[in-house]
């Protein structure tokens, strides 16, 4: 929101504007509405850029593709968004067996519950006056008791059924571990023990990932029926698409920032207009030729590393395993496999080098809350997904007040987006529980929420008062297809 953190509200539309979005997991929701939010109001966006979930977002936005964001079927309003960033595969195949053994091991204590419940009820007939009928009850039931009961029945196929069940989540782990070893395409030696071979990072990033690479690739094909090419080949033809259509209506420069693990440093991988391009990488940071092994020109021999830069900022520290990455022989690593990941306290490199792209004036936006004040405790989540969220929450939230504090004076005009409040945590893909409003909140819900914030905080009092957009800013209320207004 624009608060003390941007006290110049001044807004001009021949200034250098860059979108920068910040956020992991959910937060794409929210980015979705205010990308709506500035689309339908006509702002002038010149750059997009993103860490986290918001790379994914300005890739989209950076081909005028923003729709397939926030439409009902897009990717944060589809019922599939559920299953973004599930437990791996193995992890949860080896889960369904180990409960099939649970419930199979329950089977004989609640057949036992049955029986004693039977003959209570039995006894309470007979209490009453209908002793022939609790007598009935009771006799039906004995057979089965005693034929489920009996030696040869159900205490010895229920351990067999068990152990088998058992066996079957060890195998599923086994293969897995083998296949950690035998199936590495980019032949990256690993000094992981045995145990973090068969667990790993609990979580996987493929789902989201594979749907953004998919709903990419519709927009570049458009109506043509072509298959889907191999992910380096689709990164091409993404930027190609970018750089013929770069000036037009609809489409930006772009600007993604990710962690290489190895290197311990932050990556740049960035598609630029020719008067910007030369002089960002040709920029040198005061340690000698750090510029050449951290900037990635997307419009050269970077164009193959786009979708490994969705990849590398889709992948959360500790909780996915993180993006490996083959780069070009001809470059500065000389054709190094390197772990790429997400970095939540990287907001500030990412608004750093907006600047160097020659950003004037910049929008921020977050899903991120304000800090809490006192008396705003709420009951912590006790779910793995749920404390680990609660941790990154936190973390962003302080991350994005530094950066702000850090960057204001920075620019002619510095603007926040961000809710007021938001129960969600970067893991809670299926909704959450807010004890505020004392009920359940959906994705759905977030992208409308970003939507009336990027009105409320940034195109009716900015946009609108200072300064004629692009276009008129007109919102939609009551039309087809328009969000909801929280």
């Amino acid at each position: 929101m624009i608060t003390p953190e941007a006290p110049d509200r001044s807004y001009s539309t021949r200034l250098r504007t860059a979108l920068l979005l910040t956020g992991s997991g959910t937060a794409g929701a929210y980015h979705a509405g205010v990308l709506r939010a500035l689309h339908e109001a006509g702002v002038k966006i010149d750059l997009v850029g993103g860490r986290g979930v918001g790379a994914a977002s300005a890739l989209f936005a950076a081909i005028d593709g923003g729709a397939r964001l926030w439409e009902p079927t897009g990717i944060w309003k589809d019922r599939t968004s559920r299953r973004f960033y599930g437990w791996r595969r193995p992890l949860r195949f080896a889960g369904y067996a180990a409960l099939a053994a649970g419930l199979v091991l329950v089977l004989p204590f609640a057949l036992l519950a049955t029986a004693v419940l039977t003959g209570l009820v039995g006894l309470v007939l007979s209490l009453v006056g209908l002793e022939t009928a609790g007598t009935n009850l009771t006799a039906s039931f004995s057979p089965w008791v005693e034929t489920l009961f009996a030696p040869s029945a159900l205490p010895t196929v229920v351990p067999r059924l068990v152990l088998f069940a058992l066996l079957i989540a060890v195998a599923i782990l086994t293969v897995a571990v083998i296949a950690s070893y035998l199936h590495d395409p980019l032949r990256r030696r690993s000094r992981r023990g045995f145990l973090w071979r068969l667990f790993g990072a609990p979580l996987s990033s493929d789902a989201l990932t594979d749907r953004c690479a998919t709903d990419l690739w519709h927009l570049i094909r458009g109506a043509a029926p072509i298959a889907a090419p191999a992910r380096h080949e689709l990164a091409r033809k993404y930027v190609e698409l970018l750089a013929e259509n770069q000036g037009q209506p609809g489409f930006r420069e772009l600007l993604i920032t990710a962690h290489d693990m190895d290197a311990r440093r932050d990556l740049v991988f960035a598609f630029l207009a020719p008067a910007q391009r030369g002089r960002f990488f040709s920029r040198m940071f005061t340690e000698p030729g750090a510029r050449q092994v951290e900037a990635f020109d997307l419009a050269g021999v970077g164009r193959d590393h786009v979708l490994d830069a969705l990849a590398a900022a889709l992948s959360v520290p500790l909780a996915t395993e993180p993006r490996l990455v083959r780069f070009s022989p001809e470059g500065p690593w000389r054709g190094e496999a390197h772990r790429l990941c997400d970095r939540p306290e990287s907001l500030a490199r990412l608004i750093e080098e907006a600047a160097h792209a020659g950003a004037e004036q910049v929008i921020l936006v977050s899903a991120a809350p304000p800090q809490g004040l006192a008396h705003e405790l709420s009951g912590g989540r006790a779910d793995l997904r749920g404390r680990a969220g609660e941790q990154l929450a936190a973390f962003e939230t302080a991350s994005f007040r530094d950066a702000v504090e850090q960057f204001t004076g920075r620019f002619a005009s510095l603007f926040t987006v961000r809710p007021a409040h938001n129960p969600m945590t970067p893991l809670d893909f299926g909704g959450v529980y807010d004890e505020r409003s004392d009920r359940t909140q959906t994705l759905g819900e977030l992208v409308d929420r970003g939507y009336d914030d990027a009105y409320r905080q940034f195109i009716e009092p900015i946009v609108g008062a200072g300064a004629e957009p692009a276009e008129p800013v007109q919102r939609l209320n009551g039309a087809a297809g328009a969000p909801s207004q929280l």
